[in-house]
This record gives C-alpha cells, structure tokens and sequence, in this order.
C-alpha cells in the first residue's frame, strides 16, 4: 500500500491511524503505517509532553503525527469561565434531571471531571503545539479546518507537514488556499465531528477540488477492500480512526464501553450534537436521545455543550452506567467484532487490499504484480 505520500513520510502502508491512544499510535507506526495521537483532550501540556516523550519510546524511531483541535480564527480574551458563564441554567437542570433518572452517582467530593473538551480553546491548544513541536512529529491536522497562517508557517519551518480535514470540496479549495499539504476527506460514515456528504461522493470531489495536494479517504474504511476503494477514488492513502478503538492497545477505561462497541451494528449510530455542540457521529444511546428529543431544550453551540456535559459525561463513563453509555464512533463499528492487536488489523487491512487488487486486476485481464 504505497503512495507516493507514503514514501515521503517514510512509511510502508498508506494507512493513517487516528487514536487518543499513545500506545495505539506508537504500534500503528510500528507496523508500518502512520499513528496520529488525538491531542483535545491534553488541557495540560505537561500530560501531553509525557505522552510524546512515552510515544517516542513506543514508536521505536517511526514518524507519527498530531492532531488537534484549533479554530482558524482567533477569539480574544475569552476564558474557559467566560464561557461556562453563558450556559443557561435550564440547561444545567436537564443534565442534573437525566443524570437522576438513571441513578449516576456523583464524583467523589474533590475529584475533577476526567473528561474535558477544552482543546478547542486557542491558549489550550497553542500550549499543545509548543509541546509538539520539541517532539519528531511529521505530520500535524486539525480537525477544525485550516489553521491559523502563523501555525501552519511554524510546522513547516519544523519541516512538519500540515493536514485538514474536509467534508465538502469548498472546504478542501479552502484549504488549499491556505497553504495546507494534505486533505482529509472525511464523510459522513466517520466517527466524531462529520459532515453529510457520503465517503463516495466526497473522496472524488474532494480529490478534484484539492489537486495537486494529496487526499486521505476516511469515514467507513475498515477493510483493505474499503481502502482500496479510497484509492481507487483518487486518495493517497487512507485515515481510519474509530477501528482501533478495541485493539488490545487501547486503553478505554471501561470493559462496558468495549463490550457495546463489539456487540454494535453499523446501524447503531447517531449523528448527534449531544457531546460537543457539532454533528458527531458516536454510539445511540438514552443520552443522545434525550438530547435529540424535540421535547428537550435542544443542545448548545460549541463550546458550551461540552462544558456543559463534561462533569456527566465522566460520570456515566466511571460507574458505567449502560443506558447512557457511549462514545464517538463511525458507522464501521459493525465490523469491529473481536479484540484485535494493531499488528492483527494492519495485516487484515493490508492483505484486504491485495485481494481487492488481484480481482481487479483479474477482471482488467491482467495479472497482479
């Protein structure tokens, strides 16, 4: 599986392997293909900064990259407090009211919340770049479109190159007037934030609209048929990220969490605005739907909503209270069956993608090489 992008980062597969797990990361890259460690959850750089340090130790001298969470426009003078100060208090009641219902207990009395989505704001995400950029990353993305010209110019002084994700073609012209060297063409079979556009709809126009910059299929992709297929359409390589949640490397905290992502069909997401305030596709449980019943106040822009729900949120995933229990996750999730090594998926993948190549190749007339 190699591309021309793939020889340029020094990689053997063309497979980009999004995960909030350094460890996942670190194997992903040993195995030949290229980890990228999800930074928004890092609100202290320091966390971040032993997290790189114990990446650079897994990954055995292989590239591996970063993505974070940063918008291209800067709001200044806005803390975190500002912020909290504009959630209304019914909104405050309706979580209070669901987190009742369902009997989740309180934290212990002194213990912070483990779950933040706070690596959207600007001093929380540029700390995560001063940290990044004394590690050998080679590759940064930002999740939130392109970023700021003054970041994007500092990666490539650190000869690092830069990454957004698309979900329509006008993000990715936008991108590459702004100076991006690689697009993400993200559908809407995707885990986490995703837009409405299909991965084979959008992998082509994406490809078009972005050229001569290469393209990254991602959202659906979890057979080497499947990122075959994205490159079939014109794509450099492939950007997976919801398969490696039950890898044996993953460190999900909850045996619960693991049993539903197995036990899940690909029909068992939702794209809800329930967790951050954006679309995000992740597991449909009694929490989405209670955010998604007209009946309730409806959720919050972003970043309020995940201010707002942060504190249950680690609530329900501590007790593990089933009903509410979910987490970002793309409609791929029905192929996850089993736990797997990362080693065992890349070789899945890589051996998918030479059985789709040898029936093309056999329907062309041609033999495989």
């Amino acid at each position: 599986m190699e591309t021309e992008l793939s020889r340029e980062l020094g990689i053997e597969h063309a497979i980009f392997g999004f995960t909030p797990f350094p460890a996942v990361a670190a194997a992903i890259s040993r195995a030949g293909g290229f980890g990228v460690l999800g930074a928004v959850r890092y609100t202290d750089p320091q966390e971040l900064a032993r997290d790189l340090d114990r990446l650079d130790e897994l990954a055995d001298g292989k590239p591996y990259g970063l993505d974070v969470v940063m918008p291209a426009k800067k709001v200044e003078g806005v803390t975190e407090a500002d912020v909290e100060a504009m959630i209304p208090d019914a909104h405050r009641g309706f979580v209070q009211e669901l987190l009742t219902r369902y009997g989740v207990p309180g934290l212990a009395e002194g213990e912070a919340s483990g779950w933040r989505i706070t690596g959207w704001m600007e001093e929380v995400a540029r700390g995560q770049l001063d940290v990044a950029f004394d590690h050998p990353i080679k590759l940064l993305a930002n999740a939130l479109g392109s970023p700021p010209a003054d970041v994007i110019e500092r990666a490539h002084a650190h000869g690092i190159l830069v990454a957004a994700l698309a979900g329509s073609a006008e993000h990715a012209r936008r991108h590459a007037a702004a100076g991006i060297d690689v697009v993400v063409a993200q559908g809407y079979e995707a885990g986490g934030h995703t837009g409405e556009i299909g991965s084979m709809v959008l992998v082509p126009e994406v490809v078009e609209a972005a050229a001569p910059l290469p393209v990254l299929a991602a959202g659906g992709i979890g057979s080497g048929e499947q990122a075959a297929a994205g490159l079939a359409l014109g794509a450099e390589g492939v950007w997976l990220g919801s398969l490696w949640l039950t890898t044996e490397e993953a460190d999900l905290h909850s045996a619960a969490l693991t049993r539903k992502l197995l036990a899940a069909g690909s029909g068992d997401t939702v794209r809800s605005r329930a967790l951050t305030g954006k679309p995000a596709r992740q597991l449909r449980t009694a929490w989405t739907d209670a955010w998604d019943d007209p009946a309730g106040p409806g959720t919050l822009p972003m970043p309020l909503q995940g201010l707002l729900v942060a504190e249950a949120v680690s609530r329900i995933q501590k007790y593990e209270v089933g009903e509410l229990l979910g987490t970002p996750v793309g409609q791929i999730v029905g192929r996850m069956t089993s736990e797997r090594s990362v080693q065992q998926v890349v070789d899945d993948l890589t051996r998918g993608f030479e059985r789709a190549v040898t029936r093309i190749n056999r329907i062309a007339g041609r033999s495989a090489t």
